[in-house]
């Protein structure tokens, strides 16, 4: 009788892994409109693809494929890669995005792990633009503005938000990517910040009965920014994934007088 016991929970045991495994392989293309009173109008509908903590994964053709081909811009939110992944696979995920749309980078606290001057020289080799506690600017053809703030990982304190927001001109969108989602808490409501991009928590990674380390990836609407929280699309430590569905995004901003056109 033990035997069998024993047999039976070997075998759902086995069954429960199996179907992590699948889980963390699925390609989930999470889709977003947001609406904000001081989008710039003259940019119509601005298209991102957004994704977060790669890690040990290939990107699947089978996500690529459901990208819209009107993107305007590739964010990567962090954690590209760890210790131990060869820079061929970083290489080949570079060059499908770079398919996509111009890509911009953060790092996460993974990313270090490779060599942080190893990966900022195959990156600027792709033309990849790195936001290291920096900003980058894109006009539309009437002049206005879409400023892309970009800080390091929050890791060893290397987040430097104060240096982001320096001499940025006033009255334009800002979107923060930070792969920690704790930076919200060192934004302040007149840093001007309408939207920030993150990942990190890959949403608990694995969820039993609702519960896990972290809270599930979402999109939060608080007050002084809205904050996206991603699952990410790969994994860390095991490649298990459960109640936390691998995913990455694609984003419409607008302004709010634009909704219904």
């Amino acid at each position: 009788m033990l035997i069998k016991i024993i047999f039976a929970f070997c075998f759902i045991l086995f069954t429960f892994v199996i179907i992590m495994l699948f889980k963390a392989k699925e390609n989930r293309l999470t889709k977003h409109t947001l609406l904000f009173d001081d989008f710039p109008k003259s940019f119509d509908t601005f298209r991102i693809f957004f994704i977060s903590d790669i890690h040990r994964r290939t990107i699947s053709e089978k996500l690529l494929h459901m990208v819209p081909n009107s993107i305007n811009l590739v964010v990567i939110g962090g954690d590209l890669t760890e210790a131990g992944v060869p820079f061929e696979k970083v290489e080949q995920n570079i060059n499908e995005l770079k398919k996509i749309a111009p890509v911009y980078f953060v790092f996460g606290n993974n990313d270090y792990e490779v060599g942080k001057d190893k990966l900022e020289y195959l990156l600027t080799k792709h033309g990849v633009t790195i936001l290291n506690n920096s900003s980058a600017t894109i006009t539309s053809k009437t002049g206005e503005k879409l400023i892309l703030l970009g800080v390091e990982d929050m890791s060893e304190d290397r987040d430097r938000l104060d240096l982001t927001l320096a001499n940025l001109p006033e009255g334009d969108f800002r979107l923060l990517i930070s792969h920690n989602p704790d930076i919200y808490y060192k934004v302040m409501k007149t840093d001007n910040i309408s939207l920030i991009l993150s990942g990190h928590t890959h949403g608990g990674q694995i969820r039993l009965f609702g519960l896990g380390l972290y809270e599930k990836g979402k999109l939060h609407d608080l007050k002084k920014a809205l904050l996206l929280i991603s699952n990410g699309y790969g994994t860390s430590g095991i490649p298990l994934r459960l109640g936390a569905p691998a995913e990455a995004h694609f984003i419409q901003l607008k302004h709010t007088s634009l909704h219904n056109e």
